[in-house]
């Protein structure tokens, strides 16, 4: 492949490198055609497009979709660095009027975080930016982190991410955990006994579903371990369940605090120290001068300034 000339390079347009950088992510024309709203015709004339300009083939169609060529690979990484760049400096020049603002916020974050965060969010959007339609996904952190890098989320709620170049964090609260049960599963609330604990029967809430919770490592490390007779992949659920089972669920204390009375459950302190947990805002640093992205910070952080301490 040479060099384009300017007038190879005039018949390129943003939608063509959009749907290019789509085709290499996805392999999938139909993927691509509904995410940037384009018909399946369009994309198979962006494909001749491209064909024509770079003078071969840039994607085989293959059972599975279309398989990018050594030379579509190698344009990647420079085509994307070009979108981001205009992206980047159309954003600085533009400016966010929440009171005006349409389209979609669309967040990352698991059931904790969308139980004690989203209500709050959602009405201050509400109030303050009535266009503003809020999607929220659940995603965890590393599936959350690619959304990021992929531009299918703009901000996600969770852990806070290891060090990266392309991801930026920044914390919004701590959170311990409680023990939460019908008041006949922990009589002594809002204390409960290590003997008392670990005789229970416990629901696990696990993302993974692999039986194996925060507190279990605390519990070996004094000889001890518990009987799990439920796992789950949701805290609202587990407090339902916990109300119709009597077992107990040990939980972050922010969703115990606000929604277990509303299942007629009560509340302890475990009976082990359990570290707690740092809930970050998170999102990738091409959005660091949009204006919107900062305005959507800014109400999370609000948001999170609200909830009570967690002692």
């Amino acid at each position: 492949m040479s060099d384009l000339s300017i007038s190879e390079l005039r018949r390129l347009d943003l939608t063509l490198l959009l749907i290019f950088l789509g085709l290499v992510r996805t392999r999938k024309a139909s993927a691509v055609a509904t995410e940037l709203g384009l018909t399946q015709s369009a994309i198979s004339q962006a494909l001749r497009r491209l064909r024509d300009i770079f003078g071969e083939e840039l994607f085989l169609r293959r059972p599975h979709g279309l398989e990018p060529t050594a030379t579509a690979l190698a344009l990647e990484a420079p085509v994307s660095a070009a979108v981001e760049s205009l992206r980047g400096a159309l954003g600085v020049v533009r400016k966010f009027d929440p009171a005006s603002a349409e389209g979609v916020l669309r967040i990352a974050a698991l059931d904790a975080q969308q139980a004690v965060l989203i209500p709050a969010l959602a009405a201050r959007l509400a109030t303050r930016a009535p266009g503003l339609r809020l999607s929220v996904a659940p995603l965890a952190r590393s599936a959350a982190i690619a959304a990021l890098e992929e531009a299918r989320v703009d901000l996600a709620i969770g852990l806070r991410p290891t060090a990266s170049d392309t991801i930026r964090s920044e914390p919004l609260y701590r959170d311990g955990y409680r023990v939460a049960g019908l008041p006949a599963s922990l009589p002594q609330a809002p204390k409960i006994s290590l003997k008392a604990y670990t005789e229970a029967d416990h629901i696990l809430v696990s993302i993974g579903g692999d039986g194996r919770g925060i507190v279990d490592p605390v519990l070996e490390a004094r000889g001890q371990s518990r009987r799990i007779t439920l796992v789950l992949s949701a805290f609202l659920p587990a407090l339902a369940a916990a109300a119709s089972t009597g077992a107990i669920v040990t939980l972050p204390a922010q969703v115990a605090e606000t929604f277990a009375a509303g299942f007629g459950l009560v509340t302890a302190l475990p009976p082990v120290p359990i570290r707690e947990i740092a809930v970050s805002a998170i999102w990738h640093r091409r959005n660091d001068g949009d204006p919107r992205t900062s305005w959507a910070l800014e109400q999370l952080r609000a948001v999170a300034s609200e909830l009570p301490a967690s002692p």
